[in-house]
């Protein structure tokens, strides 16, 4: 999800209350997916996750790709609603899928406001998947949700909800380290004690096999994104634009089978 920000850069500059942080030293750039390995011991392939920098032509067509599930961007910050999120839930619905949805997390507001702002859009029922996108605001570093927000985001989804939402992470951030090529950093490691570590994982990692943080080293992973939404031209576009019925999609795997994700999701 991380190769979609540079997107919002216009809506990053204009948002209330953001600030421009100082020019990069070395540009930050996540690794690139390496040639597909044979992951089938690993789970099922069955996941897809996007965005409206996504086309959907068929969900139907998706659906007949052997792909199980589909979570869909809603939400970002206090004020931003995906306008591709809502018209897509029922005819990803009809064509038999799974439904989700994921916010993108920011600095900008508190954890509390932005769960209540994220519920009212994705007006959840007892099957839809929830998700925090907790990463690096790539546009506003800055205005990169931090750890405290996270959990409050996470409290006020559960209170309202009965469910934990899943924590989309990368390795490296989650442990509070400098991301690859970059200084930027999460503004402290989550631990194992936090309320985050209780959360599904759904872990960022474009390599052969996912690492898991270590607030999760106890449980391991749920999903997996192995490879990123690139365009025509990048190196991972061959195994994101396969899916038909979308243009390319962020590729998830699961760790179980397909009976374990139908009981996994809105568990």
């Amino acid at each position: 999800m991380i190769s979609r920000r540079s997107a919002l850069l216009g809506l990053a500059a204009t948002t209330a209350g953001c600030t421009t942080g100082p020019a990069r030293q070395t540009a930050y750039q996540m690794p690139v997916a390496p040639p597909p390995p044979d992951r089938s011991t690993m789970g099922i392939d069955a996941v897809i996750d996007i965005s409206r920098f996504v086309t959907v032509s068929d969900f139907r067509q998706v659906h007949a790709s052997g792909i199980l599930g589909v979570i869909q961007k809603a939400t970002e910050g206090g004020d931003y609603v995906d306008p591709t999120c809502a018209p897509r839930r029922p005819a990803a619905e009809a064509a038999g899928l799974l439904w989700g949805t994921y916010h993108f997390g920011t600095g900008q507001m508190s954890g509390e406001r932005q769960a209540t702002f994220y519920l009212s859009v994705t007006k959840p029922g007892p099957r839809t998947l929830l998700a925090l996108d907790l990463e690096l605001n790539e546009p506003n570093p800055r205005n990169s949700m931090r750890v405290d927000q996270a959990e409050e985001f996470v409290r006020t989804v559960s209170n309202a909800t009965g469910r934990l939402p899943a924590i989309y992470v990368h390795p490296t951030w989650a442990d509070g380290e400098p991301l690859p090529n970059s200084n930027y950093r999460l503004d402290r490691p989550v631990t194992a004690g936090s309320i985050l570590a209780r959360c599904p994982l759904w872990v960022a990692d474009y390599h052969d096999s996912p690492e898991v943080p270590q607030a999760w080293a106890s449980v391991g992973w749920k999903l997996w994104q192995y490879a990123g939404d690139e365009h025509a031209g990048k190196p991972a576009y061959g195994q994101t634009n396969i899916v038909k019925g979308v243009s390319h999609a962020d590729r998830n795997l699961f760790n179980g089978d397909a009976a374990g994700l139908r009981r996994f999701w809105g568990a």
